[in-house]
């Protein structure tokens, strides 16, 4: 299976304002009660199809999957070369600039696959590294209540997970939560499931510590780091049991096979 890696050090690169077409997306049916949709989202310059496979064959009968591609763009960390990516990243660096246009785009994206869903289902986001830094980017605009451009977020999220991921717009969070006490309140009651490999050379182990840290420390008090040693940039089987029993609790679905 192919799932695609993130990056390395940066070269700069202009941004396109035109509007990108997202590629296929690939939709797994509950094969029991549908209780809960999530929208996972897949790392750089992979597509939405691997990640299905492998969601397809998980524990969770309750869990409507939905596997979204990614627009094809120049992505600046490769000298501007397109693939398949949720948004511009120049460099992993705290200091590196944002693409908030194309993480709100990625968001909004996400929010309206998620829009049609029963009014009865748990709604939930996830990913892998870039993907992740994305499912990541839109739980803390659920909390905040806004995306980057200040567009109301229009969805009630009930859990988010990242592997091998970062947390995008690190920097300007403390100030958006802090701010409102309605946005520290969705902060501290949403669940958020962070997993990283000690190994990984393409995104290393302390992005993902930080950004673990981070969301804590701006009141995501109900976050899970999780590391595995030895793990590169890729996922196990370990660790994705890890997932399905977190979201099995995260989503209310102990006990709910059928």
């Amino acid at each position: 299976m192919s799932i695609g890696s993130s990056s390395a050090a940066a070269d700069a690169g202009t941004r396109t304002a035109r509007p990108f077409e997202y590629g296929r997306t690939h939709v797994i049916r509950p094969k029991g009660r549908h209780l809960a949709t999530v929208v996972w989202l897949h790392g750089l310059g992979d597509t939405g199809s691997s990640w299905s496979q492998l969601l397809e064959t998980l524990p969770l009968p309750n869990i409507k999957w939905i596997c979204p591609t990614a627009p094809t763009r120049p992505v600046s960390v490769f000298g501007g070369f397109p693939c398949t990516a949720w948004f511009d990243v120049h460099d992993l660096q705290q200091e590196g600039p944002e693409d908030i246009e194309g993480l709100d785009a990625s968001a909004t994206h996400v929010a309206n696959l998620l829009s049609t869903e029963p009014a009865d289902i748990k709604l939930g986001v996830g990913g892998f590294s870039m993907g992740a830094a994305t499912a990541l980017y839109s739980a803390t605009c659920f909390a905040h209540g806004k995306y980057g451009n200040g567009d109301a977020y229009p969805l009630n999220l009930s859990a988010a997970v990242g592997l091998s991921g970062w947390l995008p717009c690190s920097k300007s969070l403390k100030n958006k939560i802090e701010g409102s006490e309605e946005a520290a309140r969705k902060a501290s009651t949403l669940p958020l499931l962070l997993c990283h490999g000690k190994g990984d050379d393409v995104l290393p182990h302390k992005h993902g510590e930080k950004s673990a840290e981070v969301l804590k420390s701006t009141g995501f008090q109900n976050t899970t780091f999780k590391s595995y040693s030895g793990l590169g940039h890729y996922t196990v089987p370990e660790e994705i049991d890890d997932v399905c029993k977190w979201l099995t609790t995260s989503l209310g679905l102990d006990g709910s096979s059928s």
